[in-house]
């Protein structure tokens, strides 16, 4: 048998979550699974923000005060709250440095070496570069709705139309979190999912059109291959898609785009939906594949612009002003090659791909504090975890002190 810390506390919770407040059997969340509900506290704060600084960015070109393409994170963001400016990926477990990777090091607290689910399940299909991951420990979502009574519309992860593999990181295959404490997620592809549905509700097609609409949607829905009717998105999330649908239509042309795209979501989301927990996954970053050093600076531009909107409208609403964590961590760093025809890969396990940062700041962060040591991406996970309140026991990564000196 199984004695470790970890194993009672986990042991603990199983049986926390079986506790009934007074008598009769109660079903757990909107998700409708039949478990018995355990009598959770409503959460009081703080709201955290954390922020997937993405599509790999340098250090160089955001925190280098001299060489700096964000200044608004570098300059005004940095003396609100803790740098942490020598913050790594492991370099000794030959980590795959990329984007669905340094997603879930930073939810889950923990590095694995993951591989697509065509290679892991017998009934996915194969793909060829796939990044559909599952985790196999909790994330921050999962412990948070497991440890507070916080609807899962309040734990939202907003994502880039671009990347499909990404759409489903809701939840873990843990056997005591999973699905039952998923997050959802906010992204030009669900919304485009939830838009067919309707439309086809209202039979706008008929005939070839009618079936070429059907498949398209049965694509859309595969994306996240473990999502029923049964464990949709929900009515609060179905009011803010026909919200955005009045304000912005049909046709796709005329809502934001790329990262402009996740930071009018995130906007959105904080007005209509109030998460208690919420991850932005910028990624335009990543354009600069195509060769253009260019597409790399200006989506750091972009990256920030979108930051300082958010952190704006945060200080503008009651229900986040002074009770609000952020966390801004890249997934990746990028290569410092001068001979690649291609400038700043991020693929090739190099030391610059490894080297990253994290700022924290909000509500009880220390203020105008650089550290200057070596720290773990997957401490994240921990440290946000201490702020909100809830213990993140499967986490790897030792929580950073700094934060709440």
């Amino acid at each position: 048998m199984n004695t470790s810390p970890t194993a009672l506390v986990s042991r603990r919770r199983f049986v926390g979550d079986l506790t009934v407040a007074g008598s009769g059997l109660l079903l757990a969340g909107s998700s409708g699974s039949p478990l018995l509900a355990a009598s959770k506290q409503a959460y009081k704060g703080p709201n955290v923000i954390l922020i997937r600084f993405g599509g790999g960015a340098r250090r160089r070109e955001s925190i280098d005060p001299r060489h700096t393409h964000t200044p608004f994170t570098c300059h005004e963001l940095v003396r609100r709250g803790v740098l942490y400016s020598r913050m790594e990926i492991d370099q000794l477990l030959d980590l795959n440095t990329s984007h669905g990777e340094g997603t879930l090091n930073l939810i889950t607290g923990c590095y694995e070496k993951y591989r697509d689910i065509g290679e892991t399940r017998a009934d996915a299909s194969r793909k060829l570069l796939g990044a559909r991951f599952e985790a196999q420990v909790p994330t921050l979502f999962e412990y948070l709705r497991a440890s507070f009574d916080v609807p899962d519309h309040q734990a939202l992860i907003v994502n880039g139309e671009d990347r499909g593999d990404e759409e489903f990181y809701n939840f873990s295959n843990h056997h005591l979190f999973g699905v039952s404490y998923r997050s959802q997620t906010l992204s030009l592809r669900r919304y485009k999912g939830w838009l067919l549905r309707e439309q086809l509700a209202e039979h706008k097609w008929d005939g070839k059109a009618l079936l070429e609409k059907q498949a398209e949607l049965r694509k859309l829905e595969d994306i996240d291959y473990r999502a029923t009717k049964e464990t949709g998105q929900g009515a609060e999330i179905a009011t803010f898609w026909a919200n955005w649908r009045r304000y912005y239509g049909e046709s796709g042309l005329v809502n934001p785009r790329g990262d402009r795209l996740l930071t009018e979501l995130a906007l959105r989301a904080i007005k209509e939906l109030q998460p208690r927990l919420m991850m932005i996954n910028y990624h335009d970053c990543d354009y600069v594949h195509w060769g253009y050093f260019s597409h790399y600076t200006r989506a750091l531009s972009i990256m920030d612009d979108g930051i300082k909107q958010i952190v704006a409208a945060v200080g503008n609403n009651p229900e986040y002003r002074d009770n609000t964590v952020f966390a801004i961590v890249p997934d990746c760093g990028r290569d410092d090659n001068p001979f690649m025809n291609v400038p700043c890969q991020h693929h090739f396990n190099s030391r610059a791909a490894h080297e990253i940062f994290a700022l924290f700041f909000g509500r009880g962060i220390a203020r105008g504090q650089v550290v200057d040591r070596r720290t773990q991406q997957i401490s994240v996970a921990r440290t946000l975890a201490q702020c909100m309140g809830f213990s993140a026991e499967h986490a790897k990564g030792p929580v950073l002190p700094e934060v709440f000196s």
